[in-house]
Formats: structure tokens, C-alpha cells, sequence
């Protein structure tokens, strides 16, 4: 049996934070995915973090973060914030954030990254792209992460493989998180 990624801090705040609030775990990650590019969907509210996270303490899936390396050198928060999974990204180069996550799926054997497309709590018809580019570079599976606030169900829907056709995909993605309500459902996905 594998040693558990969570430490056991983070594992037991994370149980009893899904107690207290009424929430469970829905389906996790495929087994046999080492690499991904996971989204989390609809993103309503602050409180998605808080949720999301847990979650993924309690699926034992180590979800990184992209993050400025600033923030990960800080003393104390900067412990914080890569325990809770921030990964370090040097934008000091003025290079790509996409070509950064490809290169960081290239030099590691296990990968999770962790994104919210719509870039803001609002509603936002117009996804960033980045995380499906980044996808098709590294040649790795993009999860559905999702939190539904109706059912209060935390979960990983199936493995997408990006054909490259983005309009197409991106529709088949959406049509998924279409099903899933967001804490202020006016702002999820349409």
C-alpha cells in the first residue's frame, strides 16, 4: 500500500470541515492518471478554495497550484501556501505561464495542476485558454473537478483528452459543469 501524500494534520481538518458543513465526496480521480491538468468549476465564491481543497486532502490527490514564486519564499506564509499546494512559477523571465506548466508536467513523473478557467467568481462566458494548451502541450488528460453546492458533493468527473479542436472540447466541458450548481448558481457555468 502507498504512503498517504495528506499529511495527517491536513487529512483530519479536512474530515471534520466536510462534517461540519453537511458535504461528501462524489466520484475521485481515474485510477491510473499520474498527470493532469484539473479544473475546478463553476467558481462562485471564496469558499470554493476551502471546499476544493479538503476535498483533494481527502481524495489523497496532491493538487498544485500555480502560484509567483514570491509567494512561495515568504517566511512562514510561504510554508503555508506550499503545503496547501502552491507551486512555484518564475514569471521574472517574461516567459509563458502555459510553456511553465508544460515544462513542470516534463520534469516530474506524478502532476496535478489545478486551475479555475473562468478567472473570477462571476459569471464569464469566455474561458481562459491557457489550461487546454498547456493540456495538449504536455499531452496529458484534463480532470473535471467540480463542487456541487446543491448536493454539497465535492468530485472529479471523467478524464477529457483534448482533440485540439477547443471550441468543441471546450463546449463538451462545459456542457458537464452545466450540471453542477455553484454556491451563487446566476454565476455558474451557462
Amino acid at each position: 500500500m502507498a504512503a498517504r501524500k495528506t499529511s495527517t494534520f491536513w487529512y483530519l481538518f479536512s474530515k471534520f470541515w466536510f462534517w461540519i458543513t453537511g458535504w461528501h465526496l462524489g466520484p475521485q480521480v481515474p485510477p491510473g492518471i499520474k498527470k493532469s491538468m484539473m479544473i475546478a468549476a463553476p467558481h462562485t465564491s471564496n469558499w470554493d478554495f476551502m471546499f476544493a481543497r479538503a476535498a483533494f486532502f481527502l481524495m489523497d490527490v496532491d493538487v498544485k497550484l500555480t502560484i509567483k514564486k514570491e509567494w512561495t519564499t515568504i517566511p512562514v506564509l510561504g510554508a503555508l501556501v506550499r503545503s496547501l499546494g502552491g507551486l512555484a512559477v518564475d514569471r521574472s523571465r517574461n516567459n509563458s505561464l502555459v510553456d511553465g506548466m508544460v515544462q513542470l508536467f516534463n520534469e516530474r513523473d506524478e502532476l496535478v495542476i489545478l486551475i479555475t478557467p473562468e478567472g473570477t467568481r462571476k459569471y464569464q462566458p469566455k474561458w481562459r485558454k491557457g489550461f487546454y494548451h498547456a493540456a495538449v502541450g504536455a499531452g496529458v488528460p484534463i480532470l473535471l473537478g467540480y463542487l456541487d453546492y446543491k448536493n454539497k458533493e465535492a468530485g472529479v468527473g471523467p478524464a477529457f483528452w483534448p482533440t485540439g479542436d477547443y471550441e468543441k472540447d471546450l463546449e463538451e466541458i462545459k456542457a458537464f459543469y452545466r450540471t453542477k450548481q455553484g454556491r451563487f448558481p446566476a454565476q455558474g457555468i451557462r
